[in-house]
């Protein structure tokens, strides 16, 4: 470049940081007349109401999203807006120095703090420091080789869902001191009940508080954490900066959608366009590092725990990081943004704040990246200006995508300080389009600094026994012959286990009691019933005999030429026997075939992979199910193996499952996508060679035990098990010729999950006011499932659904549930369980009512 070039290059970027500023300004002078929540207010017809402090503390915004379009944005969390660190601070201790006073001393040296990833994870840190010396761990959705998972939970209202506990100290959790729940704010109460649940089956205690910067239920919610509390026989309280309430009007999720498509349309300012992307001609600041010496033995945050001893260490060593940081900001800076990043908050707030206290005449702010999309309007009335869109940077282990950062580009910052870990410091971050080349185009000075992430030592393995048994076959357990199937469990027959479904489902919803505990009663078919079995099995076996052979050589093809099958019992065994046939029949292979148990929110019987790493090669093992609903088993498998691995230090396991159906579109090995009638979801024991679906109860499973099911010997008059096998296999050489075009068709498709299927049951979970993914089974074998074990509330058939859906409606009919059909619904049907069961609001005899 010319010298003029060069000069007419910084005379631009001068004024792309003027007019920065000059805009920044203006912002500063409407914002001190105008609520950030007007905007949407104004549009939607959305009220905010409660105390007067809540449009001081929200605003609101607009996002792309099926299940509620508004989003609450705090002014003091400092994930979305910039704020002064030493009120984000400000805000958590003293929420913790409440709770430390509702507790008292004593009570208060004895709790744990629990924050929420990835906005919460400050604010709950922030919360332990004002609480004491109480250790704080938070969850996590990164996870972290060498660290096994302590727990886990769901967050129901949202597609990245799986919140991991790993903490280095596996007694962090397990005293019974109050554990002290963090999160931004509390809405439905939700993602606490999911939490609560979770924990206290592993970690039973009696004091839970909930903190929360403000509470928003509806009157329909506020009740329902008194009326679990009662239910575990636990005190919950809760500790809020503010409450109220988000009154929405009809059609406003409508209305909203319309509005943020409208204005992602219409947006073409580098400071409001979607994209976030700066023209063409924008200047590029300067980037460069800054070395914070960060305390070698410090960890970065509370994602492996942070105790009262680190707190001290990071107390001393904060002066000299700021200090460093001062000495490198540009001469003359007025505003400086301390970035942090995703789940780094605790870090970035800190140095903020000692950056605050040590430059005097600078205004220091705080705010953190985030995954979060959000419609950006450049009105004072709105709470997101503007955005800022790059690539993510730390290898996430749900896959590449957008993140962003809020209400930075038109601020005015002469300076950013991002900080990130070590983890995020990768050729990502510093491609064109990473997070420091953005905010150059907005920001004359960029600093990097970079806290070393902190992985904890891994332990020693923990000792093994020296021999676990061999799998039970049959006779002896189950009616298959031995050579079809080994069973990894271990013979729980003389137990009594089961319960009527009624009692099961309450205690199920209320916390009390996990599904894998105790068994339904087995349900005896009618003589309807077994003719409805028959009759779909005689028109379906062709097709479940294409499927079986198409799955089948898909794994031979790409998985192992000759592959050990495990099948997660009792779905996936008869479809593990079929695969073994088919191979035999167009191979002559003789495979090996073995079920497992894994059970949902507990993952899978870890002894039975210890066995099968004895004997096979874990790298030829292949999962099989028998289809998929929404993908929770999927999901569930895949952390359990990432946890087995590091917990055993074996590796090779692969988490794909096979299965014969893959109506949701969560996995790419599958014999067919299509949602239809498998005849071996119709009936419960009576088609899985009489076992009884696996349990799992610390009284009768030890830890170097196999999981345990039931063999019903007694039903054998009622059994079907071979005759279905037989029907399916007996089609095989009539099918040949199209499993092999079917199967060359699949190998050379794209099968890459879509995961569609979640995203529909996320949609039902809002549109029918249940609120929990978990109640809602999609497909015909999940909805067969909730009829025959749970209690049922509705049955939605896609219209024009056939005979798939004959025995679905008997069973509806049977029971007492309506059936109500709906359009574009993409599977053929979806099962409802009752969401707010108990037998009073049901009636004893399980028959559903309307809500």
């Amino acid at each position: 470049m010319t010298d003029a070039g060069a000069r007419a290059a910084a005379d631009n970027g001068r004024h792309e940081y003027m007019t920065d500023r000059a805009h920044a300004e203006g912002h500063a002078e409407e914002r001190a007349g105008a609520w950030s929540g007007s905007w949407v207010a104004e549009r939607l017809g959305v009220e905010l109401t409660g105390d007067e402090a809540l449009t001081g503390l929200l605003g609101l915004a607009l996002r792309r999203n099926p299940k509620r379009a508004h989003l609450l944005v705090s002014n003091v969390l400092g994930k979305h807006v910039p704020q002064s660190p030493s009120v984000v601070y400000g805000h958590g201790v003293a929420l913790g120095r409440r709770v430390r006073d509702l507790l008292g001393a004593k009570a208060a040296g004895r709790a744990v703090v629990l924050g929420y990833a990835e906005t919460a994870t400050g604010l709950g840190h922030s919360v332990a420091d004002g609480l004491g010396p109480a250790p704080y761990l938070h969850s996590t959705r990164r996870p972290v080789t060498g660290v096994a998972r302590a727990g886990g939970f769901e967050e129901s209202h949202s597609h990245a869902t799986s919140h991991l506990l790993l903490p280095e100290d596996p007694g962090l959790l397990a005293g019974d001191g109050p554990l002290v729940l963090v999160d931004d704010e509390f809405s439905t109460g939700n993602t606490v009940l999911n939490t609560v649940r979770a924990l206290h089956e592993r970690y039973p205690r009696k004091r839970y508080v909930v903190v929360a910067l403000v509470d928003m239920r509806s009157p329909a919610d506020a009740g329902r954490l008194d009326d679990f509390a009662r239910e575990i026989g636990a005190r919950v309280d809760l500790v809020t900066t503010a409450s109220g309430t988000v009154r929405l009007p009809p059609g406003v999720l409508e209305k909203g959608q319309e509005l943020v498509a409208r204005h992602e349309t219409a947006a073409t300012d580098p400071l409001t366009d979607p994209s976030g992307r700066a023209p063409a001609a924008a200047a590029s600041g300067t980037v460069r590092r800054v070395e914070l010496h960060w305390p070698h033995d410090v960890p970065d945050g509370g994602r492996h725990g942070f105790t009262a001893a680190h707190r001290a260490r990071l107390e001393a060593a904060l002066p000299a990081m700021a200090a460093r940081i001062a000495e490198a900001l540009p001469a003359g800076a007025r505003r400086v943004l301390v970035l942090g990043f995703e789940e780094l908050m605790y870090a970035p707030l800190r140095l903020a704040r000692a950056l605050e206290q040590t430059v005097g005449g600078v205004a220091v702010r705080y705010s953190t990246t985030t995954r979060s999309p959000v419609l950006a309007v450049d009105d004072p009335g709105y709470a997101i200006r503007t955005r800022l869109v790059f690539p993510a940077h730390d290898d996430p282990a749900d896959g590449p995508g957008e993140r962003y950062a809020y209400n930075v580009a038109g601020a005015g910052f002469d300076a950013v300080v991002a900080v990130v870990d070590s983890a995020a410091d990768t050729p990502a971050l510093h491609a064109p389009d990473g997070l420091p080349a953005r905010l150059a185009a907005h920001v004359p000075h960029v600093l990097l600094a970079v806290v070393p992430s902190y992985v904890p030592t891994a332990p020693h393995a923990p000792e093994r026994p020296s021999m676990l048994p061999e799998p039970l076959r049959g006779p002896d357990f189950s009616s298959y012959a031995p050579d079809e199937v080994g069973w990894l469990l271990q013979d729980l027959s003389d137990v009594t286990l089961e319960a009527p479904t009624e009692e099961r489902e309450e205690a199920i919803q209320r916390g009390g009691a996990h599904y894998a505990e105790s068994l339904p009663v087995e349900y005896q078919p009618s003589e309807q019933y077994q003719e409805l079995f028959h009759a779909a099995l005689e028109t379906s076996a062709a097709r479940l005999a294409r499927a079986v052979g198409a799955v089948t050589e898909i794994v031979l093809a790409e998985r192992s030429p000759r592959p050990v099958l495990v099948s997660l019992a009792r779905a996936g065994t008869p479809v593990g026997v079929l695969m073994r046939r088919w191979a035999r029949f167009r191979h002559g292979l003789d495979l090996p075939h073995y079920a497992v148990s894994i059970v949902r929110g507990r993952g899978i019987d870890a002894n039975a992979l210890r066995w099968l790493a004895g004997h096979h090669d874990p790298a030829d093992v292949v999962f099989v199910d028998g289809w998929t609903g929404k993908g929770a088993i999927t999901r569930e498998l895949a952390a359990a193996l990432r946890a087995f691995e590091d917990s055993d230090g074996i590796t090779g396991f692969d988490p794909e499952i096979a299965v014969l159906a893959d109506p949701g579109s969560c996995v790419r090995t599958y014999g067919t996508r299509d949602d239809f009638l498998i005849p071996s979801a119709c009936l419960n024991s009576t088609v899985s060679g009489l076992i009884s679906r696996t349990v799992l109860r610390a009284d009768l499973v030890g830890p170097h035990d196999f999981h345990g099911a039931k063999f019903y010997r007694e039903l054998a008059g009622a059994d079907l098990s071979p005759a279905f096998l037989d029907a399916v296999s007996a089609r095989f050489p009539e099918v040949t010729d199209t499993v092999d075009a079917q199967a060359k068709d699949l190998l050379s498709a794209d099968r890459t999950p879509t995961w569609e299927g979640w995203a529909a049951v996320e949609r039902i979970s809002e549109e029918y006011g249940i609120h929990d993914v978990n109640l809602v089974k999609p497909g015909v074998g999940e909805t067969t499932r909730v009829m025959l074990r749970r209690v049922p509330w509705k049955v939605l058939a896609r219209a024009g659904a056939g005979a798939d859906l004959d025995h679905v409606r008997l069973l509806a009919e049977q029971r007492g549930v309506p059936v109500e059909e709906v359009a574009d619904l993409p599977y053929t049907c979806v099962g409802l369980i009752h969401p707010q069961y108990t037998r009073g609001a049901t009636g004893a005899d399980g028959k559903a009512v309307t809500l």
